[in-house]
């Protein structure tokens, strides 16, 4: 526990769920002397690291892209290769649409949580040890995944895609028509049709978001709580079985919300 020497153990474990934030807007009323403090409150660390990792994701597959070969590929283009058979593969298996947008999204989203779920294996200390020596602070959260405003982001614009979709593809008429006449076409059923059906739409993008956000918050924790609560030469011995545990739950909750986005989005791209 290196930054456990300046907290106990509640202060520690608080200190590592503390983001590195930016109030965007904090303004005083003359006339009143009342002090608002608006909602738009900015995580740094989390958007950070997602931005980073996400231009990692697109400069390492451009570059992979650009020297691709059809005679011996190196190791890189293997990888690559299996990644993307992988998710055409699960594309194909669960959407009969021809829509040229769900497969490049899939692979996005698999690759761009993956890396952000992998930052969960770094030590727990390392980053806020190098921000307060470089920097002079060290609260930070390196999990991008780990802040629900982050999977909460991501499954909105899953959101805005189903509706967009069905909106186009459906027609307006008939995209509203499915709220009245689903799953029972009796007149009578209407109203508790459209309340069954928006609630089914509104689900989607929560539950995506919270099941991802859940699971990695939790892995965090354990890792905090392994570091808070053991001397640091005893850490490894619950760590290490741990961190290998939580990489099939990285790799796992990465191919959940893909494969999730896949079934939405042929869901909501599938002519009745």
């Amino acid at each position: 526990m290196i930054l456990g020497k300046e907290f106990s153990l509640s202060q520690y474990i608080n200190h590592h769920l503390h983001h590195l934030q930016l109030n965007l807007h904090t303004f005083k009323i003359s006339e009143s002397n009342e002090v608002f403090t608006h909602f738009w409150v900015i995580n740094i660390d989390s958007m950070f690291f997602s931005i980073v990792l996400g231009l990692m994701f697109i400069i390492f597959f451009f570059r992979i892209a650009q020297n691709c070969t059809n005679k011996t590929p190196n190791k890189l283009q293997v990888i690559i290769e299996l990644i993307i058979n992988f998710i055409n593969k699960s594309v194909h298996d669960v959407c009969s649409s021809t829509n040229q947008l769900i497969a490049p999204l899939s692979l996005t989203i698999f690759v761009w949580i993956f890396l952000m779920n992998l930052m969960d294996l770094i030590p727990i200390d390392c980053i806020p040890f190098i921000c307060k020596y470089f920097f002079g602070f060290s609260a930070i959260r390196i999990v991008p995944t780990a802040d629900i405003n982050i999977t909460i982001s991501m499954a909105l614009v899953i959101f805005i895609l189903i509706v967009y979709y069905g909106i186009k593809i459906k027609g307006p008429k008939q995209f509203l028509k499915d709220f009245l006449i689903q799953p029972f076409k009796h007149p009578i059923f209407f109203i508790f049709n459209f309340l069954l059906e928006s609630i089914a739409l509104l689900s989607k993008p929560i539950s995506l978001g919270l099941r991802l956000f859940g699971n990695m918050y939790a892995g965090e924790m354990i890792f905090i709580l392994i570091s808070g609560l053991l001397p640091w030469w005893m850490q490894w011995l619950l760590s290490l079985p741990w961190a290998i545990f939580h990489i099939l739950i990285i790799l796992l909750q990465s191919f959940i919300f893909m494969t999730l986005t896949i079934v939405y989005l042929s869901m909501a791209t599938k002519r009745h």
